[in-house]
């Protein structure tokens, strides 16, 4: 094969009369420039690292701070106050670098200098970290800011002046705090009065109010040991046991996915679109190595951990028997591409080049056009990540541990990520309102073996040039992962461009290595295997009701003229709506985020309450007064908007007491009541997908260029999940699954009640029609 003869930089033949060395001067030169790149990464990120670790200081602090101190010197005035007289009887007199006076107060003042240096980064990075850990922000009232705000922010400002790299804050950020079992016991208690009669209620209160005084504290002082040791007390057993240790499949289940923009379409060629989107995100990734994304911020000052960044690429889950491993490698140069039952290679680079749009385009081009067969198996062999963990495990171990299939697995587990060329077209018809749901289901879980889901994401372009994301769970959250998106859909649709027939810009260059088809030797047992896992994921696929819908009768625009928080005012309907489709209110889960503190991922938003119930009562009784019912929404909303800022500033419910839970099961501790609310299922679960995290145009100068947002599965089996976003000010798009099996729930009903809830309390504000 001509791929593999060019791989090999060269042979050699044992004669009579010696060894015949045959050399290739093309390999050598792709290894040669290898090697140039590798050690050009290297030196970036010692670079990098020194940046980042003297932050919010910098070389040029340290030269002027050893300028002053000369300067001061040979103006005759000790600013040392003597120490940099006590640093030169101290340096030894042996070294003949030394023999002259003036050598060793210049190395004196250069050691005082740099002393000093290290101390002041130290005092303003402790002092950052303290500042950042004020929260009072987030609790004022919009345009009712407070002096010690102001000052706050001023200070905020000044120390984190200087232009930061993507990790120079991981340091300055402070530590998630553990909550005083008091206040999560008190809330907990709170958030599920609304959901118990009096007596079921008073059992759970004995039980709280026994664990609090009997076992908790115990486990309390574990944890809080734990907050002190480890850089924070939730996310790496977060990590483990809700994701890793799982034994479910991944679609459906834990794998989430997001949409392309769907009001416009760049261009109809599936090459030209998956080249210009692979290029974009391999910039995007360039950028991630050398640091020069910016981190996101809340109010442009209060910096948010950028950690899971690190995972984005390279990174594949290695299922185990009893938990899965999150590989990550420090850099992959090729991604792992399906179509049509088959396995490519496609590297990413010529020498130390990236290649251009126009040369992806022709490789991907290259794969449309293979007419080659799937070899024995090959076809639903990434069905193998969709099935059960176990029978994944034992059957990588069984088949994939040796030989061609080894080889061929580690191409696609230490690619960049993966492609998945589909043939079938999809996008959004505002016409046909089923053609959002389709297209989403597709990206769920697809033919539930055209996905390798265990990469970080796959990339997915359908016959049209449509894109769309399906990503795993475990290594980092929605927002992480749109950030990306956000990138490289700007950089497609505004910065690269394409032909007037729909092609990459530029030349291409037809002496590019064609990409490489992976070989495989898989056995019929195997084959058995995979038919199995296959079955298996196609039953969780086939029960998935998904209904994808764009709510045009309002978005954040008119959300804002009822002086309300948008998030609060969807989720509010939601409990309405949910009301009104099961007749009952119900644990409701909706995620917020955690990143203002290092390591942060997310908490639990508990979003029934005592004060949604009653507002959705009333509005449900249907003979209380509009005031009466605004009142009554305003409360609602209030205490929403107040559980979310306590959420996002450690003060949340559910992480505290998982955590508990983990302490007591190493412990042996048996505790009825965290039993019992780690056994509650969550029957609604809610997300808000974020969006404008990189400002690379101007949404109202560029109106149609929406993304849907991207949903996933019902948690529970006879319970919805519904994703939504709010994009702009005129439109908001929903994601509700359910089960076809459970004869409760309905995906659609649940849809159609979601917008008349929304109707039904933007009536209550009065607000005209033409208005909406």
């Amino acid at each position: 094969m001509a791929e593999a003869h060019q791989a090999v930089a060269f042979q050699f033949t044992v004669t009579p009369d010696g060894v015949d060395f045959r050399l290739s001067r093309e390999a050598l030169k792709h290894v040669y420039l290898s090697g140039i790149n590798s050690w050009k990464k290297r030196l970036i990120r010692i670079k990098n690292g020194i940046l980042r670790g003297v932050y919010p200081g910098s070389p040029t602090s340290w030269l002027v701070v050893v300028m002053a101190t000369v300067g001061s010197s040979y103006c005759n005035v000790d600013i040392s106050m003597g120490l940099v007289s006590r640093i030169q009887r101290c340096i030894p007199d042996g070294c003949s670098f030394y023999q002259t006076p003036q050598t060793k107060a210049l190395l004196s003042m250069a050691i005082f200098s740099t002393g000093v240096w290290a101390t002041g980064i130290f005092f303003f990075r402790q002092t950052l970290k303290l500042l950042l850990s004020y929260h009072g922000w987030m609790f004022e009232m919009h345009g009712q800011t407070s002096h010690v705000t102001r000052i706050w922010a001023i200070c905020v400002r000044l120390l984190s002046s200087r232009r930061p790299m993507l990790y120079s804050f991981q340091t300055s950020l402070p530590t998630l705090p553990v909550p005083r079992v008091s206040a999560t016991i008190r809330r907990y208690l709170e958030s599920v009065r609304p959901l118990l009669g009096d007596e079921e209620y008073y059992r759970t209160e004995t039980l709280a109010k026994e664990f609090q005084d009997k076992t908790a504290p115990r486990l309390q002082k574990y944890l809080v040991l734990k907050s002190w040791w480890a850089t924070n007390y939730v996310s790496d057993w977060w990590e483990e046991y809700i994701y890793l240790r799982g034994r479910s499949p991944l679609p459906v289940n834990s794998n989430y996915y997001i949409t392309d923009f769907v009001l416009i379409r760049p261009t109809e060629v599936q090459a030209a679109r998956l080249g210009n989107i692979v290029h974009a995100m391999i910039l995007y990734r360039r950028k991630l190595d050398r640091e020069e994304i910016k981190p996101v911020m809340a109010l442009g000052i209060v910096p948010m951990c950028s950690y899971q960044m690190e995972r984005m690429f390279n990174t594949t889950r290695i299922p185990g028997k009893e938990t899965d491993l999150l590989q990550h490698l420090g850099d992959s140069r090729h991604v792992a591409v399906y179509h049509k039952g088959r396995f490519f290679k496609v590297w990413l680079y010529e020498g130390s080049q990236l290649l251009k749009p126009r040369d992806l385009e022709m490789q991907f081009q290259r794969i449309l056009d293979d007419p080659s067969p799937p070899q024995p198996g090959e076809e639903k062999l990434a069905a193998l990540t969709a099935g059960g963990r176990v029978e994944w495990a034992e059957a990588r171990q069984a088949f994939f541990s040796c030989g061609k299939n080894k080889t061929a697995l580690e191409t696609i587990e230490r690619a960049a990520f993966f492609v998945a060329l589909d043939e079938e077209p999809h996008c959004y018809d505002p016409e046909n309102e089923a053609s959002l749901s389709l297209y989403g289901k597709a990206l769920l879980h697809g033919s539930c073996y055209d996905r390798w889901f265990d990469k970080s994401f796959t990339l997915i372009c359908f016959k049209n040039g449509q894109m769309g994301l399906n990503a795993e769970h475990a290594w980092a959250d929605a927002p992480i992962i749109g950030h990306l998106w956000e990138f490289v859909l700007a950089t497609d649709a505004l910065y690269l461009g394409y032909t007037e027939t729909g092609h990459c810009l530029g030349k291409v260059n037809p002496v590019l290595s064609r990409p490489q088809r992976l070989q495989w030797d898989i056995p019929e047992q195997c084959q058995v295997a995979i038919e199995r896992s296959y079955q298996v994921a196609k039953a969780l696929a086939d029960d998935v009701e998904l209904y994808c819908f764009q709510f045009l009768p309002f978005g954040k625009g008119l959300i804002k003229k009822c002086r309300t928080s948008p998030d609060a005012f969807v989720q509010i309907a939601l409990q309405l709506a949910h009301f009104r489709d099961r007749g009952k209110f119900c644990l409701t889960y909706e995620a917020s985020m955690t990143r203002m503190f290092r390591e942060g991922r997310t908490e639990t938003v508990r979003s029934c309450t005592s004060e949604s119930s009653a507002f959705v009562q009333a509005m449900v009784e249907g003979n209380h007064m509009k005031a009466d019912l605004q009142d009554l929404f305003r409360k609602a909303s209030e205490k929403h908007q107040h559980m979310y800022r306590l959420a996002m500033t450690g003060s949340g419910i559910d992480r505290h007491l998982f955590c508990l839970y983990l302490v007591s099961k190493y412990l042996g501790v048996t505790s009825p009541f965290l039993a019992e609310v780690l056994e509650e299922p969550w029957r609604l679960s809610t997300s808000q997908t974020a969006q404008f995290q990189i400002r690379m145009f101007d949404p109202e100068q560029y109106p149609r260029h929406l993304v849907a947002g991207g949903g996933f599965g019902p948690v529970a089996d006879d319970g919805y999940g519904v994703s939504y976003m709010i994009a702009g000010e005129n439109t908001i798009f929903f994601h509700v699954s359910s089960k076809f099996s459970s004869s409760e729930t309905n995906a659609q009903r649940f849809g159609n009640h979601i917008r008349q809830a929304l109707m039904d309390i933007a009536d209550l504000f009065q607000v005209p029609k033409a208005a909406r």
